[in-house]
């Protein structure tokens, strides 16, 4: 019976670290902080910086748990050791629930991209695509979804490093036929917190849904063949992978354009690649 319920470790160090790394970067950045930025304004910043500081200190807390018990169960099942059943119960479903929904609409922002080039496919049945075709990838065994992760989330960082870079050179007036920008859209539009302190507030609620997911390494330790060096290198990551991919990013986007831009609340990277003229800047 043992020998039956034991969890494959097929995910290497290199895996967990990528997951850890870029594992939380989807559609909640890359179309979600429009709603932040015009929620907030140029206070965005601090609403992804105090949602930050939230989930570092709850990481470094889950990262030691894991590190000492490496488990599936994870978050629930130290609820259940710690505080009893009924605490295990209703987190794991609570969870549960969560991800029900979070992968519907991660299906369906991922569905309305690829419709964007196959205009004819309804939106119904690419979502459906998506979510057979990542189920079978989960199911298939731990390695290939480590494997999966690994290289889709390199994507996804090798596109924000690109991004970030593109928007310092225009920012500091770095790039040929660019002046450099300046503070003006960062207190010349209303000033850094044109809708009041309470909207960063707000933000940070918003920003708590995007940062999802940073939890996973702790979930996949259970199934690593290195844990307590696998968890320890992630945890330890999130700081600054919060700093430049979330609150980097956001702060390029709201000085290079005005917060209240039409254009940022559909898409803010489209609208700064635009901005900067790079070609077919949305099918990008």
């Amino acid at each position: 019976m043992e020998q039956q319920t034991q969890l494959q470790r097929g995910l290497k160090k290199r895996h967990m670290t990528m997951i850890a790394i870029a594992g939380v970067i989807g559609a909640g950045l890359f179309m979600g902080s429009g709603s932040v930025i015009n929620l907030a304004g140029p206070g965005a910043i601090l609403s992804y910086i105090f949602a930050g500081i939230i989930v570092i200190l709850v990481m470094r807390m889950l990262g030691e748990m894991a590190a000492v018990n490496p488990t599936s169960g994870s978050f629930a099942h130290y609820a259940h050791e710690a505080i009893g059943p009924w605490a295990g119960f209703m987190i794991g479903w609570l969870y549960w629930f969560f991800w029900v929904v979070a992968i519907a609409l991660e299906a369906t922002a991922a569905a309305a991209i690829i419709q964007y080039w196959y205009d004819g496919i309804p939106l119904w049945l690419l979502s459906l695509l998506l979510t057979v075709a990542l189920t079978l990838t989960n199911v298939l065994s731990v390695k290939a979804f480590g494997e999966f992760e690994y290289w889709f989330s390199l994507i996804k960082v090798a596109s924000i490093i690109a991004f970030l870079a593109l928007g310092a050179f225009i920012i500091f007036g770095i790039a040929p036929n660019f002046d450099a920008v300046g503070t003006s859209n960062l207190i010349g539009e209303g000033g850094f917190l044109p809708n009041g302190f309470g909207s960063v507030l707000m933000g940070v609620v918003i920003v708590i849904f995007s940062f999802m997911g940073t939890e996973i390494v702790a979930i996949a330790a259970g199934e690593s063949d290195e844990p307590l060096a696998a968890v320890t290198k992630a945890t330890n990551s999130i700081t600054w992978r919060i700093l430049i991919f979330y609150v980097g990013s956001i702060t390029v986007v709201v000085t290079l354009l005005p917060w209240h831009s039409s254009d940022i609340l559909t898409s803010p990277y489209v609208a700064v690649l635009d901005y900067i003229g790079i070609p077919a800047a949305a099918q990008i």
